[in-house]
């Protein structure tokens, strides 16, 4: 685009990305008086309109050269898959909503000359106000625990008293309930699902929002608007300051660099989306746009930011090139299920049927301490297991996978059919004969999802193949192996309370494949050029304006969900990038 004079168009400030740190960014230097434009790949996503046919749900991935524009990015690395999110919004449309901080003794310092993979030059200390800050807007609140029809979801009850009993085994664990940043209700005395939501700022999609209804479909996308999304929380703030934030979803950057006499110049592409929907199109022949800024943020995400730096590393003469792509982690992610649970009745064992497909993804925490907590010389590594779950579709895709069941009780119910035609049967009720062709559907209705994270070693490393340019990682679980036998230990015990067994998620268990949601790291901070890319303001070394704030900075584990961090991250970068004018002292 081009102003009056056929200059490309000129912004105090272009953020790249809308995920928890492109959002933040937005919001704080809109509200602080700077021209912001944001530039996100993918598309809006208001609620009611996340698919949920299987017809959408084939098109909610993310490949535009497939013609795919969904939110679902799938990443397949050697020994790593990875999840992320493509929309306005980012992760905050597809995660569980979960706000932890991070624990205070787990800002790790270890001597990275001697060896070490993780050193966090700023301290809880630093963080906290901003913290606050991202807590006011999110509006974080936790699961009621009495009362209809809460206390009603198994999930919640049933993953409660099976890590309750397994802490208490554990020295030092505890069990507690997770911020959830979704609007339960609107009143806490007195908290009813499917309550109109009273909105304090007006949500850029005029939508009327609804309290959470229990559906079990955060993951999904919420199509109640209960989950309190970047979308509906910063990116509206940011649209409605004094001086409001330009949004431009479909704008996929190709290109980033240092302009000639000072400030930034970024290309990006426009998707057609629904022209090229569902057709193969090569998007090398889209038509660039060039915007240039004073400020350039980028916040693209782990892989997405760390992509884009590396292709554009020969444009930053001064980058800190030996550190981009290092320090990758996965934030120790580790999904596991409980399967066939049970409990006794009356001295009688009987099937429990916990439900993952009701309630909120994510509820409650147990959370087993570091030595860095204990002082113990073990070097145990901390994490968190939490109950998870998945949208009632799901249940059925995965029920649909047992042919042998489906074969048996079809045939069963074909030749009472058949007694029934022919005259064999006189009973013309076919109600429980059809109940039976559904089956128990014990698979999913007796299984919990155990979602375990927490301190892995940031060894992975990201890089570019030489031939094809694309995104590479070389990770694996070798120096975490100690990790994950714990956090599978722990998993083992509450699967046994729950009187079902534990099963490891099977892509990792069939390819020997670590699976994140949480990719961190790749563009790490530091206290000098000399350990990272940025400092711990997010600053890119030596070059003045230059700010990465996602995830990608992070130089080690967050341990907890890592969404919060993320965003006192960037509230802490955008209180000092807000404040900055060309020409200042940079960091170099």
């Amino acid at each position: 685009m081009f102003d009056g004079a056929g200059l490309p168009e000129h912004f105090d400030a272009v953020v790249i990305g809308s995920g928890f740190g492109g959002s933040v960014m937005a919001h704080r230097l809109a509200e602080a008086g700077r021209s912001v434009c944001v530039l996100e790949r993918g598309q809006e996503h208001p609620p009611g309109s996340f698919p949920r046919a299987p017809h959408l749900l084939k098109e909610s991935f993310w490949d535009p050269s497939a013609g795919l524009y969904g939110m679902y990015n799938v990443w397949s690395f050697r020994r790593v898959g990875a999840l992320v999110s493509s929309g306005l919004g980012g992760g905050s449309l597809i995660y569980a909503n979960v706000l932890l901080r991070k624990d205070e003794r787990w800002f790790v310092r270890e001597d990275l000359a001697s060896g070490g993979f993780e050193h966090w030059p700023l301290g809880r200390a630093e963080l906290e106000p901003h913290y606050r800050e991202v807590e006011g807007v999110l509006a974080p609140q936790l699961f009621p625990t009495a009362g209809a029809p809460y206390e009603q979801v198994e999930k919640v009850r049933a993953f409660r008293i099976a890590a309750e009993r397994a802490a208490a085994r554990t020295p030092g664990a505890t069990v507690e309930r997770t911020p959830l940043a979704v609007t339960l209700f609107n009143d806490p005395a007195r908290p009813r699902p499917g309550e109109p939501i009273e909105e304090l700022v007006k949500n850029r999609y005029g939508v009327a929002r609804r309290t959470c209804v229990l559906c079990g479909e955060c993951v999904v996308g919420c199509n109640h608007g209960a989950k309190n999304t970047l979308d509906l929380t910063y990116l509206s703030r940011a649209e409605r300051a004094g001086r409001p934030a330009v949004i431009r979803s479909r704008a996929e950057v190709r290109t980033i660099g240092p302009r000639r006499g000072g400030g930034y110049e970024v290309t990006y592409v426009v998707h057609d989306v629904e022209r090229r929907r569902g057709a193969p199109f090569d998007t090398r022949t889209l038509e660039p746009v060039t915007v240039t800024c004073d400020r350039l943020v980028l916040a693209a995400g782990t892989f997405g930011s760390t992509y884009l730096l590396l292709r554009s590393a020969a444009a930053f003469a001064e980058l800190a090139r030996a550190h981009v792509g290092t320090r990758f982690s996965g934030n120790g992610d580790l999904l596991t299920f409980a399967l066939m649970s049970s409990r006794r009745v009356d001295e009688r064992v009987e099937p429990w049927r916990v439900d993952p497909t009701r309630g909120p993804t994510i509820t409650h925490a147990l959370r087993r301490p570091d030595a860095l907590d204990t002082g113990a010389p073990t070097g145990e590594r901390g994490f968190y297991l939490e109950d998870a779950g998945f949208p009632a579709e799901l249940a059925w895709l995965a029920e649909g996978l047992r042919p042998l069941g489906w074969l048996a009780r079809g045939w069963r119910f074909a030749r009472r059919f058949l007694r029934k035609v022919l005259g064999g049967d006189l009973d013309t009720d076919l109600a429980e004969e059809l109940s039976d062709l559904l089956g128990p559907m014990s698979l999913t209705s007796r299984a919990l999802p155990l979602l375990g994270m927490g301190r892995d070693v940031p060894d992975g490393v990201l890089s570019l193949d030489p031939a094809r340019g694309r995104l590479q990682l070389d990770w694996s679980v070798r120096r975490s192996g100690a990790y994950f036998d714990g956090v599978t230990e722990v998993a083992g015990e509450i699967a046994r309370e729950l009187g079902g067994e534990l099963v490891q998620n099977p892509i990792a268990r069939l390819f020997d494949r670590a699976v994140t949601v949480h990719p961190l790291g790749g563009c790490p901070m530091g206290r000098s050029r000399h350990e990272g890319v940025v400092d711990s303001y997010g600053r890119v070394f030596g070059h003045p304006g230059f700010v990465i704030a996602d995830g990608s900075v992070l130089p080690g584990p967050v341990g907890p969900n890592p969404a919060l961090t993320i965003a006192a991250i960037a509230d802490r970068a955008a209180s000092a990038l807000a404040g900055w004018r060309p020409g200042a002292a940079w960091p170099r």
